[in-house]
C-alpha cells in the first residue's frame, strides 16, 4: 500500500513526547542469564545497554507521561482528542485496550480508542491510520503512541533475543497545519515470513505447551530488514517526488546497528542525517521511531520545515514508511 497525501488536507505532528523506564540493564549485566559479554554484543548489534520495565510497569504506565509531555507540547488536552491509537504488541492485557485505558485516564472521553499490532512497524501504521481519519474528516485530533515492554515476552536464557530489545514508547499529536506535514506514506506486510519472528500461544491458536515467549531466525530477519529498510524507502521517495539529498533527517527502526548502518550506506544517507540511539535503548519495537524522533528533537536536528524520512520493519513481516515535513515547535 503506497500513497501521497491528500491533495488540500495538511495534517502533521504537533506534539512529540516520550518516556523509558528508570531501570537500565547494561551488557554485563545480561551475563549472569546468558552467555555473553560486552565486546560480543556490542559488535553484533551496537547496543551498550537498554531500559527495562519494573514489575509494576505496565505499558499504559509508559505510555501516560509519554502522551502529557506531547498533549502539552501541542497546546491541547486529553479531551480534545477524537481519536487515540496504541502501537503495541505488549498491551497491559488483551482487553480493555492499552488505549481506551489511556483515554480514560487523559479524559479523551470523546475519543475512539483502540489498539494495533503491527510488530515494530506499528507506530508507521498507527501514523498513516490516524492522518487517513484526520484528511477524510473523520476526526479532528489524534494522539498516536508507540510502545512496548518486551521484557514481559523474552526468553532470559535465548542470547539471540535477550540482548536486542529494551522498553519504552512515544506518543504524538496529529492535527490540521497551515502548511503540508505528512507527504505519503508506504505499507506492508509478508505473512509468509512471519514464523521467522513470533509469539507461539500468544493467541486463540493451540500450540502444544507454549512458552509464550519471542521466537526468532535471526540470520532471516536480518535478511529481510536490510533489503526492506531500503526498498521501502525508495518507493515512498519516488512516490513522492524526492530523492535521498531532498531528506534532512533519517529515522530507521532501531532493530540492531549493523542493519541501519547498512541501509545508510545503500539509500546514501550522510551519517550527520541518520538518528540512532539504539546504543541506548535496544529495539523497543513500537516506540524505537518515537524515541528517535526525540533525541532528533533534543539534539536539534528536528526543526520546522525540516524533511523527516521514518522507517520501520518488525514481525508480520510488516514494513512501513512515512515522509513528513516537520512542523512542531522545538
Amino acid at each position: 500500500m503506497i500513497g501521497t497525501a491528500q491533495a488540500g488536507v495538511a495534517i502533521s505532528v504537533t506534539g512529540l513526547g516520550c518516556k523509558v523506564p528508570d531501570r537500565v540493564v547494561t551488557n554485563d549485566e545480561l551475563k549472569q542469564y546468558v552467555d555473553t559479554s560486552d565486546e560480543w554484543i556490542r559488535e553484533r548489534t551496537g547496543i551498550r545497554e537498554r531500559r527495562m520495565a519494573s514489575r509494576d510497569e505496565a505499558l499504559s504506565d509508559l505510555a501516560l507521561p509519554a502522551s502529557r509531555d506531547a498533549l502539552a507540547q501541542a497546546g491541547v488536552n486529553g479531551k480534545d482528542v477524537d481519536l487515540l491509537i496504541v502501537a503495541t504488541v505488549t498491551p497491559d492485557m488483551a482487553f480493555p485496550s492499552t488505549a481506551a485505558i489511556l483515554a480514560d485516564r487523559l479524559g479523551a472521553v470523546d475519543a475512539a480508542a483502540y489498539d494495533l499490532a503491527a510488530g515494530c512497524t506499528g507506530f508507521v501504521y498507527a501514523l498513516a491510520q490516524a492522518y487517513g481519519m484526520l484528511a477524510v474528516g473523520l476526526a479532528k485530533r489524534a494522539l498516536v503512541v508507540g510502545g512496548d515492554i518486551l521484557s514481559r515476552i523474552l526468553d532470559w536464557d535465548d542470547r539471540s533475543t535477550l540482548v536486542l530489545f529494551g522498553d519504552g514508547a512515544g506518543a504524538v499529536v496529529l492535527e490540521a497545519v497551515p502548511e503540508q506535514g505528512f507527504l505519503g506514506f508506504e505499507l506492508g506486510a509478508d505473512g509468509a515470513g512471519g514464523a521467522n519472528l513470533w509469539l507461539p500461544g500468544s493467541g486463540s491458536r493451540i500450540f502444544d505447551d507454549p512458552d509464550r515467549l519471542v521466537k526468532m531466525n535471526g540470520p532471516e530477519v536480518f535478511k529481510f530488514a536490510t533489503r526492506i529498510l531500503v526498498h521501502s524507502a525508495e518507493e515512498i521517495m519516488e512516490r513522492c517526488g524526492i530523492t535521498i539529498d531532498d531528506v534532512d533527517v533519517y529515522v530507521p527502526h532501531q532493530a540492531n546497528r549493523r542493519i541501519i548502518d547498512h541501509a545508510t550506506k545503500k539509500l546514501g544517507v550522510p551519517s550527520e542525517k541518520v538518528v540512532v540511539n539504539v546504543d541506548r535503548y535496544g529495539n523497543t519495537s513500537s516506540g524505537s521511531i518515537p524515541l528517535a524522533l526525540a533525541d532528533a528533537a533534543l539534539d536539534g536536528r528536528l526543526q520546522p520545515g525540516k524533511l523527516v524520512l521514518m522507517t520501520g520493519m518488525g514481525a508480520g513481516l510488516t514494513w512501513g514508511s512515512a515522509l513528513i515535513r516537520w512542523t512542531a515547535p522545538v
